[in-house]
């Protein structure tokens, strides 16, 4: 099941933020800002800390587009913190900032439709949320495959496109190129022709 065009399932739950518990991290708190949200399967894996030290890499160009980033993942918020607390050198994630929620009862990847219900982890989901709480965009990876962060940033850049310009954005397509309008004109005029 899609949620593409769907409400995002809200949920409430515990999370670390910057290396501190937080008892009560609500998605709807975030409504009015663009929204990453990344599922991934396990703390103290292999290739996840990739992903989650890429993510970090990339916060600022997110903040520049009011988007947050949340990670998701089945560990409890114990492992979370004390994966934040190992060295990066180790295979750690020391000095993640961003939340990174505990699913550990695993409805959040279950309303996701990302959860291996007999591994009891999530795929590598990536939900694009925008500012009305609404998923506009998603992709699910398997376990071993791991994400181009810099094609969730073109993402977060085409949806935020499309809403100011009311134009769609054509493949490869990257902030700055030509987008065209969603007609039989604006496609002949795309592709160079009268």
């Amino acid at each position: 099941m899609s949620l593409v065009g769907k409400k995002a399932p809200d949920f409430t739950a515990k999370a670390v933020v910057k290396g501190e518990i937080v008892n009560e991290f609500k998605l709807s708190n975030l409504q009015g800002k663009y929204v990453v949200l990344f599922f991934y399967p396990l703390d103290f894996t292999f290739v996840c800390p990739t992903e989650i030290h890429a993510f970090q890499e990339k916060l600022s160009a997110f903040a520049e587009r009011n988007t947050e980033v949340v990670g998701v993942s089945t560990d409890s918020h114990f492992s979370h913190l004390a994966w934040l607390n190992t060295p990066k050198a180790v295979g750690g994630i020391q000095g993640v900032e961003y939340p990174l929620v505990a699913d550990f009862n695993k409805t959040i990847a279950r309303d996701y439709d990302v959860l291996i219900e007999d591994a009891g982890v999530a795929l590598r989901g990536l939900f694009l949320i925008d500012q009305n709480g609404v998923v506009q965009h998603s992709v699910v990876n398997n376990l071993p495959l791991g994400r181009n962060i810099d094609e969730a940033i073109r993402m977060v850049d085409a949806l935020q496109y499309t809403e100011k310009h009311g134009e769609v954005c054509p493949a490869n397509w990257n902030q700055g190129e030509k987008a065209m309008k969603a007609t039989q004109d604006g496609l002949k005029t795309f592709f160079g022709g009268n």
